[in-house]
C-alpha cells in the first residue's frame, strides 16, 4: 500500500442527522466546510460543530484527517488500509469521500493516538490547517 500524506484540520466537526422530510439547511449558513447527504432514510450533515442547525440530532467532537489528493478512482484500498490501522488500535472512525479525496474523522480524544498509529505505519502528517 502506498504511504499517504495526511493533513489534520483544526476545526472540530459534528455529524448531524435530520429526517428525510426535513428541509436541507441553507448552505450559506454552514461555513466553508460541510457535506450533506440525503437518502430515503435520513439527511446527514458534516459541519463545524459551532454551526449545528437547530433541531438536529448531532454527535460532536470529531476531527478531520484529510488524505492529500487528488486520489484517482482507479486507486484501491485507501480507506481500507487506514481504517484497518486505526481499528487495530481500537479507534472508531467516520469517513466520507469527495471527487478529489477522502476524509477520516476521529473523535478529539483519539486524535493524538490516531496520529501516532498512522505515522508508525508509514503515513506522513503534513501540517494542521483551517
Amino acid at each position: 500500500m502506498t504511504k499517504l500524506d495526511l493533513v489534520i484540520l483544526k476545526k472540530k466537526f459534528a455529524i448531524c442527522q435530520l429526517s428525510p422530510k426535513d428541509s436541507i439547511p441553507d448552505p450559506s449558513k454552514l461555513g466553508d466546510f460541510w457535506s450533506i447527504t440525503k437518502t430515503d432514510e435520513e439527511i446527514s450533515i458534516i459541519i463545524p460543530e459551532n454551526l449545528i442547525p437547530v433541531n438536529c440530532k448531532s454527535e460532536k467532537g470529531w476531527r478531520a484527517i484529510k488524505i492529500i489528493g487528488p486520489l484517482y478512482f482507479s486507486l484501491t484500498g485507501i480507506i481500507a488500509n487506514l481504517s484497518t490501522v486505526l481499528a487495530k488500535a481500537g479507534i472508531s472512525i467516520f469517513t466520507f469521500s469527495t471527487y478529489n479525496t477522502d476524509y477520516i474523522f476521529v473523535k478529539e480524544e483519539n486524535l493524538e493516538q490516531s496520529k501516532e498509529v498512522l505515522e508508525k505505519n508509514g503515513h506522513k502528517i503534513i501540517e494542521l490547517l483551517q
